[in-house]
């Protein structure tokens, strides 16, 4: 991805850099179902800080730490509904609660590069495999050379498993193993309209890194993507193998702009 695309994906919710919550935090799935309770979609960001600092609706001891969940909360999830990204996750939060520990992880993938530098290492895992921390932290260690040590390179590694934990890719306290989360149209859905959202379309939007997340066989997001539509929550039209999927009323007219910029660049 060049910095042309990265420009625009950022103003619609994305996140790109070196750095990421992940080094101090867990996805705080947690954190976000309370929060999401007790603050209406409609909120803006004043609304989820006076819910986080004055009301304390998180139940956090001092001060210092409802800053600090407020900081990560924001950097995870943007808390914006002027970005699609997050005004979407709001949008579809309610429909599933199934769904909803692999939205969240969906979102922390899209905002914190941390994370994302190990979707393919869990991915590849094979199901029902162990996946050690040792693993996991020399994998990091390879791919942030020099950056971490020993010390917090092993935090880090507990904060990325906590988070595939959360969403149902890995099962298990203190021995993980790779497993299979609970996956619904709704997760389907996001995952297709953030390939929307990098300017994908058509049968690209079915092979697109947030649709591999989903380790779905192509008749089973076919099936889904189509579920989703019958509830309501995408276009999805699919007649001789050529897929079409449309996003009424998400986004825009500006926000479509910046989808085509990011398609035109891809294409480029």
């Amino acid at each position: 991805m060049n910095i042309v695309q990265e420009q625009l994906l950022t103003q619609l919710g994305f996140r790109f850099g070196t750095n990421g919550p992940h080094a101090a935090r867990t996805m705080m799935l947690e954190d976000l179902r309370i929060l999401f309770q007790n603050v209406p979609a409609t909120a803006e960001r004043e609304d989820y800080k006076r819910a986080v600092l004055t009301d304390n609706i998180l139940g956090k001891p001092t001060s210092k730490s409802r800053e600090l969940a407020l900081r990560h909360l924001t950097t995870l999830y943007g808390l914006d509904n002027r970005r699609p990204l997050f005004r979407t996750l709001r949008r579809l939060w309610p429909v599933d609660e199934a769904a909803q520990p692999v939205l969240a992880l969906t979102v922390a993938l899209a905002r914190d590069p941390l994370l994302r530098t190990t979707q393919t290492f869990i991915l590849t895992k094979q199901l029902g495999t162990h996946v050690s921390r040792e693993d996991l932290e020399q994998y990091l260690a390879c791919d942030h050379p020099d950056r971490f040590s020993p010390a917090s390179l092993k935090s880090f590694a507990q904060n990325v498993n906590g988070s595939w934990t959360a969403a149902g890719f890995l099962l298990g306290r203190s021995r993980k193993t790779r497993s299979i989360p609970i996956i619904t149209p709704v997760n389907v859905a996001f995952c297709l309209f953030l390939g929307h959202l990098e300017g994908l379309s058509g049968q690209r939007l079915f092979t697109s890194t947030w649709t591999n997340l989903l380790s779905c066989s192509p008749l089973e997001l076919e099936s889904l993507a189509n579920l989703a539509f019958h509830h309501g929550l995408l276009v999805f039209l699919n007649a001789g193998g050529i897929k079409e999927v449309r996003f009424p009323d998400y986004l825009t007219t500006e926000e479509e702009k910046l989808c085509q910029e990011a398609s035109y660049v891809i294409q480029g």
